[in-house]
């Protein structure tokens, strides 16, 4: 058998092991077994390689803040497990808040951000005591502080535009000017923005946020961002008299899709972010702040496995289908913006070859692929089990009930085996919303 290892540039959880005749293991637990038990569409998350990566992080960054990102994957399990190993959080909803908190999550470790954040749900956030929250636009300043109680300071950060965007598509870059996130270090919206937090004396400002995008690979564009941020962080130094004590980086840290991949390197990450932030701080006479760095999908990303069953084999004209009971309102991101996966099938051998097939899902949508040209044996059939590596992130977040398909169950592998933490949603779920004429 071959067994895959965290340091192989490969998309599968760490503990995974496929075996010649077929078979294929996530933390010990038989991926066949999981499909005939729960049923398929199923997401498999390993409790294992989750807790390896938030270790992996306190590890490299010792001296800095790690908050996991719950955007990329959020359950009363997951909040169980950032709990224990330590790390803080970054929400971005009431309802994200809710799940933390349900799970028992210290609030003073939560940072609540987000570009539109409603007064219900600044409401929520002050209510409750959350540590930190982000401000991303003016309108909020006086919203935020109106909603603070007499004699106690809620702390902020200011989400700042670097100018320095990242990532591996358009749509999830976020670091550069003109688009919804942060405010304008150009037009003058940040250093307003500080001014008027400076002012609110129910407000207390602990420092700068910037998020760069997503999925990124490389840490210069971070060092880039340090040396930008840190001279603001001195500018507001130069004219309120603050040196402000934290700088948050955001997350956006990429991970390996495809076999030959590679990811973010939080070792490179953490010798060019650390060694800059010390340079620039440094050399402008400022307090080195306290780094915070939110990763989200490095952390659950390749933790995740998805299980499909195949429904048709289709030839077309130039193409063979592969239709599975799942598709976009569960995988979306190919259908969003080409993203690629890798997928295998499993639970029998095969000596027929290899070709390339489309995979696709089960929805009214000529949209609805969820691997282009994706390698599988050439006799795959209706019945076989397919598997898709690293949907940790972003999938069970980003599912939809589009067509009324109820959204998969998260299964979690690991020391106790194969247990359920997200239960499948059916028919019943979707009807009990529809409260008829």
């Amino acid at each position: 058998m071959t067994v895959l290892t965290e340091t192989a540039a490969q998309p599968w959880p760490s503990t995974t092991v496929f075996g010649p005749h077929g078979e294929a293991t996530v933390a010990g637990a038989s991926l066949m077994e999981i499909a005939n038990r729960f049923g398929t569409p199923a997401y498999v998350i390993d409790e294992t390689a989750v807790r390896d990566r938030c270790r992996a992080y306190r590890a490299a960054l010792p001296q800095a803040e790690i908050a996991y990102a719950a955007k990329a994957f959020w359950c009363r399990a997951m909040a169980s497990w950032i709990r224990a190993e330590g790390l803080s959080l970054d929400v971005c909803s009431a309802g994200e808040l809710t799940v933390a908190l349900s799970a028992g999550f210290p609030v003073e470790r939560i940072i609540f951000h987000g570009n539109a954040k409603t007064p219900r749900e600044l409401a929520i956030a002050v209510n409750e005591g959350v540590g930190r929250i982000v401000v991303d636009n003016i309108a909020e300043i006086s919203r935020l502080a109106a909603l603070v109680p007499l004699g106690y300071r809620q702390k902020v950060l200011i989400r700042v535009i670097p100018d320095v965007g990242a990532g591996a598509y358009a749509a999830i870059r976020t670091g550069g000017e003109d688009q919804q996130f942060g405010l304008s270090i150009a037009t003058g919206a940040a250093g307003e923005a500080v001014a008027r937090v400076l002012g609110q004396p129910r407000l207390e400002l602990t420092g700068l946020h910037c998020h760069l995008g997503s999925q990124i690979s490389s840490p210069e564009p971070y060092e880039t961002a340090v040396r930008v941020m840190v001279q603001q962080m001195a500018r507001i130094r130069d004219t309120s008299g603050v040196a402000l004590p934290e700088l948050d980086l955001g997350g956006g840290h990429g991970i390996a899709y495809l076999d030959g991949e590679h990811g973010l390197s939080l070792e490179r990450f953490a010798q060019r972010v650390g060694g800059a932030l010390l340079e620039s701080a440094a050399g402008l006479g400022l307090p080195a702040p306290r780094l915070i760095v939110e990763p989200g999908r490095a952390i659950s990303g390749p933790a995740g496995v998805t299980l499909y069953r195949v429904i048709s084999v289709k030839k077309g004209l130039t193409r063979t289908y592969v239709a599975v009971d799942g598709g976009m309102s569960d995988s979306p991101r190919h259908s969003l913006y080409g993203a690629p996966y890798q997928v295998r099938m499993i639970g029998r051998e095969s000596r027929a070859g290899t070709r390339g097939f489309h995979v696709v899902g089960h929805h009214c949508e000529a949209g609805d692929v969820l691997v282009e040209d994706a390698s599988l044996p050439a006799d795959i059939h209706p019945g076989d089990v397919i598997v898709m590596a690293a949907t940790g992130a972003y999938h069970h977040s980003m599912a939809s009930t589009y067509n009324l398909t109820g959204r998969p169950p998260v299964v979690a592998v690991g020391k106790g085996g194969a247990r359920l933490v997200v239960r499948r949603e059916g028919p019943e779920d979707l009807m009990r919303r529809d409260v008829g004429l």
